[in-house]
Parts: structure tokens; sequence; C-alpha cells
């Protein structure tokens, strides 16, 4: 459910309490960025105990388009609930400036609390924003800026609501680093949670940071590839003072050169090789259909449909799945696939070989006593081995 994360134990609780709890716990907490539900779901699995969305990477992957301030607040909160329901970590959300003045940034505030973020991140850039670490950034009045940070803790409350408030100021590019320092002070003392000044330029700027407002905890963005800031180990950040770090661009930049390194493959007639990617059956596992397969037994009824051929009428319901495995005339194994026997419906889209064959009868063969396990076992035109298992 959007909102809530599951801690350790069967105990579900709010997904902002989970954040406190990691905020207030010891060591340096690191959040890779997520885009959609998948980034966040292989986040999850990698053992990551929050993670974060980055405007970057959602205007790129929904968009296809620059974190220039194009993406609205509507798409944003769309892709959100997409994030929060996909996984039960804490996310801590990406809302720009607010989308507004304080009034519009309190909707804002309201409507990620309802999308289940545990956090929300807020900078004092002018609309439109530009891109951390690019050039043409531009800050609000430090009162303007302090207002707004009052208005989501106003927006906060009075939806009853501890979703997280991470404070962002961008002063540091657009003014000078003591700008940025006593934005940071004044938005600790206006109630943000967390502190955060993007493109610092040393370490020494990054220690300076870190005394400010030493009680409140303090956010490092480790962009990927050659921003402003130094690239620190986990350990030297928690050595300056910081409590959360995040790396923007990791997944959506690997996703991008892997992307592009496939449809080179396939441009040249190839397939991408198969250590570049998963096989067919891990994805599955990823996406989720493993465990869709076991709700589904959860919730079978018995019932028999014309064409249904995963039921034995003497014992009920079967659980036996076809496999179906092709390898190239190399003997590569190009697909390993397993469907409930009764599912076959566009099993011919993905191995047009099977167009014809009547997989049914020969399922049906096997019940009536013959045996078989193996199916099917040919070589179609293009010389590629169809084998068919029942199991």
């Amino acid at each position: 459910m959007a909102g809530l994360a599951v801690s350790s134990g069967s105990h579900v609780e709010p997904a902002a309490k989970v954040l406190r709890r990691i905020l207030e716990s010891p060591g340096v907490h690191l959040g890779p960025a997520c885009f959609d539900g998948l980034s966040a779901k292989l986040i999850e699995a990698a053992g990551f105990s929050y993670c974060f969305t980055s405007g970057f990477s959602i205007s790129a992957a929904r968009l296809g388009l620059p974190d220039t301030g194009l993406i609205s607040y509507g798409e944003m909160l769309d892709q959100g609930r997409l994030l929060t329901e996909a996984v039960s970590i804490p996310i801590i959300g990406d809302a720009d400036n607010g989308y507004g003045n304080p009034i519009n940034l309190k909707r804002t505030v309201k409507g990620f609390i309802r999308a289940g973020f545990a956090g929300i991140l807020l900078e004092d850039q002018v609309s439109p924003k530009a891109c951390g670490h690019t050039r043409g950034r531009k800050v609000v009045s430090l009162q303007e800026a302090v207002i707004k940070i009052k208005a989501a803790v106003d927006a906060r409350a009075e939806i009853g609501s501890d979703i997280v408030i991470v404070a962002r100021t961008d002063a540091r590019q657009a003014v000078s680093l003591d700008e940025a320092l006593l934005r940071t002070k004044a938005f600790a003392d206006a109630g943000a949670d967390v502190l955060f000044i993007d493109a610092l330029a040393s370490v020494e700027e990054m220690r300076a940071f870190c005394q400010v407002s030493p009680h409140i905890p303090k956010m490092a963005n480790m962009l990927e590839g050659g921003g402003k800031t130094p690239i620190l180990t986990p350990q030297q950040l928690e050595d300056i003072g910081y409590k959360i770090v995040v790396y923007p661009l990791s997944l959506i930049g690997v996703s991008i050169r892997a992307m592009q390194d496939a449809l080179a493959a396939l441009k040249g007639g190839r397939i991408p090789p198969p250590e570049s990617m998963p096989s067919f059956e891990e994805i599955k596992d990823i996406v989720g259909f493993n465990t869709y397969y076991e709700e589904e037994k959860r919730y079978a009824t018995g019932a028999s449909s014309e064409g249904d051929i995963s039921r034995d009428p003497s014992s009920g319901v079967r659980p036996q799945t076809l496999r179906v495995k092709v390898a190239d005339k190399d003997g590569l194994e190009k697909l390993d696939l397993r469907i409930p026997a009764g599912s076959l419906d566009g099993l011919t889209n993905i191995v047009p070989a099977l167009a014809g064959v009547n997989i049914k009868e020969l399922v049906d063969d096997v019940v009536e006593g013959n045996g078989r396990k193996k199916l099917l076992d040919f070589n179609d035109s293009m010389d590629e081995r169809i084998q068919v298992f029942l199991e």
C-alpha cells in the first residue's frame, strides 16, 4: 500500500517513520535514484534501505527530455505513485521547487504525502528550474525560500503526516558558499528535517556545510560521471558528517549505455550477447511472474473452461507447466520459457515455429497415460532447435 513500508518482521508502518529511523541510526546510508517501478524494485532487491527519485532520470525516462522544468507536477506525482506502490522501502520524492508559490507548494507536499512518499526534496530555484551541476541556475530570495519551507511544514501538519522534508539550496553556484550556508541554517530553523547544498566544489566546502546546524542530518549528492562535487567513499562522507548519500545517475546511466549497445547489436543483425542481459527466466522472476503464479494458485477455483488443459477431472487442478526451449543453430540458448499448461494464448507469438502444432492434444496424451514428458523436439526452418516439455 502506498505510504506504508514493511519494517523488520511483519509489522507494517508508515514509510516516513521508517525513513526517520534510518536517519536516526548510526552510520551513513546510501540511496540510489530510481525512475520507474522496475528500477525501484531492483534497488530494494539489492538490499538498500531507501531510495530517492531523480527528476533528471524521470524526465529522461518518461519524457526523453532534459531536467529543465519541462516535467510537470502531475507527471511527477503519477510516476511517484507507481514507484511507491512497487516497493516496501521508503522513497524520497524530488519535488523540484514545489511547482509554484507557497500555496502551490503546499498542494505539492500534500500530493506527495498521498502518493506514499516517505520524504520530499524541495529546492530554492526560480522557475523554470535548471538541473543541478549545470549552468543557468538562479535562486529565489532568502525570505521566499524560507517561507516555502515553512509552508511545507504547515502542509505536513495540516494533513497529519510526518513526511521528511529535505531542504535543498542551489545558492552555492547561483550566489556564493556563504549564501548557501546561511540558507541551510535558515531552513533548519524553519523546520526542515534534512539539509542539502548542491554542487559543493571541494572537501573543505563539504566540511563547512556539515558544521551548520550539526543536529540536522546532511545529504550528499555523488553525481557520477563528472559533477562539481568530489566523489568520496561512504566512509569519507561519514567522517565529514553526512548522514545520507544519493547517487542520481548510476541506474539511468548504465541503462542508457546498455540499451545503446543492445540496439547496435540488433541493428547489425545480432541479438545482445547472453552475458549482457539476464536470462528470460531471471527477467520473469525480477518483474514478479513467479510471485504472480504462486498467488494465482491460492485463488484457483478449479472451474473448467473451454480449452483449459491444466485440469485433471479426477484430481482437481493439476500444477503442470509447459517448458519451451529454443536454441540457435550453434546450440546457444535463445529462450527458456515456462508457462502454466493451461495458458497457451500468445505462445505462437513468442515461438512462431509452434504455429499449427496442437499442443493441447499432446498434453492430453500425457494425461491419458502415454507418459511422455518431452512433447516436441525439432529444428525449424531457421535451423533453430525447438523443444517442449511438460513438467
